[in-house]
């Protein structure tokens, strides 16, 4: 198994060693960057697992890359930025990133999350790639979702796992503990706001009526039932 790749971008050289140092005493590779532009050169040829974006870039704003990175590479998306306010963190949630670790950190929590991450990764269940229902398909290899209609419409990585989620499990009660369990990240009101984040982005793309959901119901002070009919291409 190919060892996994952590790209680091970050205009600090410190904090690029510090997570360089501690990363790859944990046994993954690393690669750092100072701007966005060299890195975006980087992703032309190279598709890391996971991306540790700051968001205070030289060069450009780190929310905007985080949004791409997202939408097009299907790597994990981690930003580590000194920006603490509420809606710093909400908004990139918004954007597609599947967490967000505050400045200054220990180096060991953001390998234990990094860990985390692709641990989950590794053991998702082999139901498959695409997903049909209510005639939608979802392709999670590609991160679209195509209508009816044959429009299609990319979801990011991190609405990707409420999605499979979701869809391996339909017509049956999935808790917020349960979500927490197999998805990981923050803990307590920061993992229900990034949950919270991720299924309205999700029922925005399905076209659900914000007040009327169909298929993503709301089971208030339990969890979440998706009532559509699935079917698996395996």
């Amino acid at each position: 198994m190919t060892t996994p790749l952590v790209t680091i971008l970050d205009d600090e050289p410190t904090i690029r060693s510090i997570l360089a140092a501690a990363l790859e005493d944990a046994g993954f590779r690393t690669m750092g960057f100072s701007r966005a532009t060299e890195f975006e050169a980087f992703l032309q040829t190279t598709t890391p697992d996971v991306c540790l974006v700051d968001l205070g870039l030289p060069d450009r704003d780190g929310l905007s890359l985080v949004h791409r990175l997202a939408l097009e590479q299907g790597a994990v998306v981690i930003i580590i930025s000194g920006r603490a306010q509420v809606q710093d963190r909400v908004t990139g949630l918004e954007l597609g990133a599947d967490d967000y670790i505050i400045k200054p950190f220990e180096p060991a929590e953001v390998v234990a999350r990094i860990r985390a991450r692709m641990r989950k990764e590794r053991t998702k269940t082999t139901t498959g790639d695409t997903a049909s229902f209510e005639g939608w398909t979802a392709y999670f290899d590609r991160y679209t979702l195509v209508d009816a209609q044959g429009g299609e419409t990319p979801f990011s990585h991190a609405e990707g796992e409420v999605l499979r989620l979701f869809l391996e499990s339909p017509k049956r009660l999935i808790s917020r503990a349960f979500m927490q369990e197999r998805l990981g990240g923050g803990a307590g009101e920061s993992f229900d706001r990034a949950m919270d984040v991720r299924i309205s982005r999700l029922r925005t793309k399905l076209k659900e009526d914000p007040k009327d959901p169909k298929l993503i119901k709301t089971i208030y002070g339990a969890g979440y039932i998706f009532l559509g009919d699935v079917v698996w291409d395996r």
